[in-house]
C-alpha cells in the first residue's frame, strides 16, 4: 500500500493555531484517498508556528497528485486556524508543495492545489 508524508506548516500569527479535528483527502489522477485524520496521539498538534508531519497510507496508487481537500471540524468550540502551506511526498520521492497562507474558519472543505 502506498504512502504518503504529509507536513502541515501552521502560521504564527497571534490565535493561529487550533485544537479542531483536521482532516485530508488526496486527488490523484487514478483515483481519491480515504478522508484521514491527521491527529498524532499525545501530541498537541497545530499549534501556532508548528510544522508538524504525518504518515498517510492508501489503498491503492493514486497517480500524480492533482489537489488536496482540508475539512477542519469542531472540536469544543469553533477554533479558526491559520495554514500557511502542506507539502505531500510521494511514494517515489516527489514533493508538491500546496500553499494557503488563510485563515479557516468555517467546517468546510478547502481545495488546494500544486503551487
Amino acid at each position: 500500500m502506498p504512502s504518503y508524508t504529509v507536513t502541515v506548516a501552521t502560521g504564527s500569527q497571534w490565535f493561529a493555531g487550533t485544537d479542531d479535528y483536521v482532516y485530508l483527502t488526496l486527488q490523484g489522477t487514478h483515483g481519491c484517498s480515504e478522508r484521514h485524520l491527521l491527529d498524532k496521539p499525545f501530541y498537541n498538534d497545530f499549534e501556532r508556528g508548528a510544522v508538524d508531519s504525518y504518515d498517510v497510507t492508501v489503498e491503492e496508487d493514486l497517480g500524480e497528485i492533482l489537489l488536496i481537500k482540508i475539512e477542519k471540524r469542531k472540536y469544543w468550540y469553533q477554533d479558526d486556524w491559520y495554514l500557511k502551506y502542506m507539502t505531500v511526498k510521494t511514494p517515489v520521492g516527489d514533493y508538491l508543495e500546496f500553499p494557503c497562507y488563510r485563515w479557516i474558519t468555517d467546517e468546510k472543505e478547502v481545495v488546494l492545489r500544486d503551487g
